[in-house]
């Protein structure tokens, strides 16, 4: 681990570095602003932490300066602040601008500085930790920052690894599918077939058939030998995809392949190994079924070793704009376009109800990309691509109420449900009436995040995904005023 000391005091810089190297880690020191952050220019990549005093007998600059932008420039870096005043308005502000911690020089000892050394290497380890794991996430499509879906993908590394069979759980279009192929990625049979048994589109008649092969002549039309999915799954995975779909008769012809891993081909006596690793899923609820008497308890304990279940996209709403994004980049890259989707849009996006989950939001996003007239998709493209979308939206909000929309679906839903009493009211009609309740809906939004967070600016942009920037310049444009917000007492 390298470690970056800047302070002016090169005695001090001489004592640190001493610890540093002490616990076989490996330091640089520099003594002015102006070096910190070239040196970070040139070999940021090679820093683990950075010891940043204060106090630089400099004209112009001082360490908060060299933190907020060395924070601008690389925010996974983490930066110690160091203090020869240990002054607590600095120690406030250092800690607001993202330093891990901040210690005044009067308190640092040998097994002072260890503890704050390691905690911080710590820190960033577990950063690093997530990073890989979102890295994995984006290669496998599966997109999302939600406690829910890291929840999700630390799981599929961590069964990923095993030869544990998985059962994937979640509404449809959720992504089960995805997640198989992900703890396919994710183990040791990576470099082998990753195989799918369709169930409900295999007929009973076949099934065996399709699953394990034939010998010619096993039955009317085996005209030749027949590899089943077992066999072409050999050091690989095998899919179950739809197990609760599987006719109950048909469920006891799993249990010894899964077991014994061994499979015989109709007509044939002979048994053949096969070395494969079940991963299934189901949108059923399979304890319902065992109780119902529609599945077996004994395939179902076969099958499930360990469970992996997908939230709704109801549930993650947060993760909406970084499936947006992710599948803009993936149109833009591959037709040629800079097409980009207004924020209003997204927002919007992220109040509908979305029964039909990821699948019903991307395969929305492929068709309103292709067909937008504009680079620039506005709320109203949206509304134009899939109009029951906003009806079922615009009901459901006047029943249940959505706090940061509802002076959008006070205007705009009396205009849908206007179209359905009046059908000369058309879906273009209804567009352009969103069109100009954006602001609206973006103001109102801004006034209820700030009531949230008693007028606070730098936490309300946060939970908005906005810079604060952005906020202020919404602000400005509105007549928003933080103050306002503020609660006296």
């Amino acid at each position: 681990m390298n470690i970056l000391i800047a302070d002016d005091n090169r005695e001090y810089c001489a004592t640190i570095g001493d610890i540093i190297a002490s616990e076989g880690w490996k330091y640089y020191a520099v003594h002015n602003p102006a070096d910190a952050l070239e040196y970070l220019r040139l070999r940021s990549s090679e820093i683990a932490l950075v010891l940043l005093d204060v106090d630089f007998n400099h004209p112009t600059m001082t360490g908060l300066d060299v933190l907020a932008e060395s924070k601008r420039l690389y925010p996974q870096l983490p930066v110690v602040m160091i203090s020869g005043t240990g002054s607590f308005n600095a120690a406030v502000q250092a800690t607001r601008m993202g330093a891990e911690n901040f210690i005044p020089k009067s308190d640092i000892s040998r097994e002072k500085l260890k503890e704050v050394l390691y905690t911080a290497m710590e820190r960033l380890n577990t950063r690093i930790a997530g990073e890989e794991t979102l890295q994995f996430m984006r290669e496998n499509g599966l997109i999302g920052r939600s406690k829910r879906m890291m929840d999700v993908a630390e799981k599929i590394l961590k069964y990923g690894r095993t030869e544990l069979s998985v059962l994937v759980t979640g509404d449809t279009g959720t992504g089960k599918k995805i997640v198989a192929k992900a703890l396919h990625a994710a183990s040791r049979r990576a470099s082998a077939g990753f195989v799918t048994v369709d169930i409900p589109n295999i007929p009973a008649s076949l099934f065996q058939s399709e699953l394990f092969g034939h010998t010619k002549g096993a039955f009317s039309g085996a005209g030749d030998d027949k590899i089943g999915l077992f066999q072409q799954a050999h050091k690989g995975t095998l899919f179950l995809d739809e197990i609760g779909d599987l006719p109950l008769e048909l469920q006891p012809s799993l249990l010894l392949p899964i077991d014994d891993k061994k499979v015989k081909r109709l007509g044939s006596v002979r048994e053949e190994e096969v070395n494969v690793r079940i991963i299934s899923a189901t949108d059923r609820n399979l304890p319902e079924a065992i109780r119902d008497k529609r599945f077996r308890e004994q395939l179902y304990h076969r099958l499930r070793e360990c469970e992996i279940t997908l939230p709704p996209l109801r549930e993650r709403r947060e993760d909406i704009p970084l499936i947006v994004e992710y599948y803009l980049s993936e149109h833009n890259h591959k037709n040629g376009e800079q097409r980009y989707i207004a924020i209003a849009a997204i927002e919007y996006m992220q109040e509908l109800p979305w029964d039909g989950n990821v699948r019903q939001l991307t395969n929305l996003l492929k068709r309103v990309l292709q067909t937008a007239q504009n680079d620039r998709v506005e709320m109203a493209d949206i509304v134009e691509s899939d109009s029951s979308l906003f009806q079922n939206f615009s009901q459901q909000a006047l029943s249940q109420g959505f706090s940061s929309s509802s002076s959008f679906v006070s205007t705009s839903s009396s205009a849908i449900n206007g179209a359905a009493v009046q059908p000369t009211h058309s879906v273009p009609f209804i567009a352009s009436t969103i069109k100009a309740d954006e602001d609206e809906l973006k103001k109102q939004r801004i006034i209820a995040t700030l009531t949230e967070t008693n007028g606070n600016v730098s936490k309300s942009a946060s939970q908005m995904g906005i810079s604060r920037e952005t906020l202020h310049t919404w602000m400005k444009r509105y007549g928003i005023e933080s103050r306002e917000f503020k609660r006296k007492g």
